[in-house]
């Protein structure tokens, strides 16, 4: 008879036969996959990326171990990221991506501007052969400044979406262009935006903030203002130079974009009960929202408005604007994590903001989406949020029923990734 001790010495052995057995060893190895994502952390939709689809990834995939290779994880994301998803590796140095490269057997390019990390994709391409894919980009992402000038794709991203296992645009102009410039693969699809998925939160922070300030849950809608081009030359971590000419083009056309936005929240505390909060999508916003918006307000609206003075992080944003009746602005990110969670949301965008505000039309939103640049739809803005204010109740069935739709490409377009993984 085999005695206690005898077993736990062949135990090891016995153990390391059995995990040297194919069928064995693959059944308990787990599949690895890197999700190369995180561009940058000064606006809290850019921020929202990655949290939206390692949310869909533990929803969907959730056997799968992933690795998050992020651009930047600072201002406080990285522990942002842990807390929501401690089982996430996130890898920054040499040896953990080498490492990753050798053990992952799949790299996702998460959902962004453009084809952001073609240089690390095509570097995984190249070095491992294993497969990638794109999921949720604008293509091909990039701004000239004259509205009617070509805009070409550049070969090496139609090389690298052909050579993809799937290649999946966030909004209906991208993957048109993708299908006219050389990009033939055969899986080619229309992919929410990954912060539609966000569902960080600090509700503590979001709670005080409220009470603070004399805003209650269901009467209240925030709003976002913007200039036409991202002024990063005024945050200090970009160390970005100071650009003249697009500082001029935002002080030459900020008023004009910006007045609607005015008159809509005078409206609405005119003839509604609710109030407003101007908050910020990004770093300089904060301040433009006190010059171009609250500065300006007459005397009796202002008692109704509140000013957040500090920037955000995705977490406490999103836990303040599903305690709202909606927003509306001029941003893109905050009305999708706002649509992910059920809230209503009207987006306005401008020529310099490139296609991607169509997938609000692509998401059955289009009656919510504004060219700023159109006259006509600039006339239709006020009555628009004004509605949204005065019938909360119709605008949250229209949100759910974008929202329902948005669900439904997330499984479908989650279901094309563990196809290709085989799990």
């Amino acid at each position: 008879m085999l005695n206690r001790r005898d077993f736990l010495k062949q135990t090891p052995s016995l153990v390391g036969l059995l995990m040297s057995i194919p069928t064995l060893a693959q059944k308990n190895a787990k599949t690895s996959i890197i999700l190369r994502s995180s561009w940058q952390t000064v606006n809290i939709g850019d921020i929202g990326h990655t949290p939206g689809v390692l949310t869909l990834l533990e929803k969907y995939l959730p056997d799968v171990e992933v690795r998050l290779w992020p651009s930047s994880v600072n201002n406080g994301v990285e522990e942002l990221l842990k807390r929501r998803f401690p089982k996430v590796s996130i890898i920054t140095t040499p040896e953990q991506i080498e490492q990753a490269f050798k053990e992952c057997v799949f790299l996702l390019h998460g959902s962004g501007p453009s084809l952001v990390a073609r240089k690390d994709v095509e570097r995984w391409h190249k070095e491992t052969a294993k497969p990638f894919g794109v999921y949720g980009i604008t293509f091909p992402g990039v701004y000239t400044p004259d509205p009617k000038a070509a805009v070409t794709a550049s070969p090496v991203d139609v090389e690298l979406l052909n050579a993809a296992r799937f290649a999946l645009f966030r909004d209906s102009i991208s993957l048109k262009f993708a299908k006219e410039n050389g990009v033939h693969n055969p899986v080619m699809e229309f992919c929410p935006d990954g912060a539609f998925a966000v569902d960080l939160r600090n509700e503590q922070a979001a709670t005080e903030f409220l009470k603070a300030h004399g805003l209650e849950e269901g009467k209240f809608l925030c709003v976002i203002p913007r200039t036409r081009f991202t002024p990063y030359w005024e945050i200090p971590a970009k160390k970005t130079p100071f650009d003249e000419k697009r500082h001029a083009r935002n002080e030459a056309m900020k008023e004009h974009d910006n007045a609607p936005l005015r008159e809509a929240i005078i409206a609405v505390v005119r003839q509604t009960s609710m109030k407003i909060l101007i908050c910020p999508e990004d770093e300089t916003q904060v301040k433009l929202g006190k010059e171009m918006l609250l500065d300006k307000l007459p005397d009796d609206v202002k008692a109704k408005v509140v000013w957040r003075d500090k920037y955000w992080i995705t977490d406490e944003a999103v836990s303040t604007y599903i305690r709202s009746a909606g927003l509306f602005g001029l941003e893109m990110h905050s009305p999708i994590m706002c649509i992910g969670n059920g809230v209503p949301a009207i987006v306005g965008r401008f020529f310099e903001q490139t296609s991607k505000g169509v997938m609000w039309s692509d998401i059955g939103l289009g009656d919510w989406l504004f060219d700023m640049d159109n006259e006509q739809d600039i006339a239709r803005y006020v009555p628009t949020v004004l509605a949204m204010a005065k019938d909360p109740k119709a605008a949250k069935a229209k949100a759910a029923k974008a929202h329902k739709f948005v669900e439904q490409r997330q499984r479908e377009t989650m279901g094309l990734l563990k196809k290709n993984l085989s799990v």
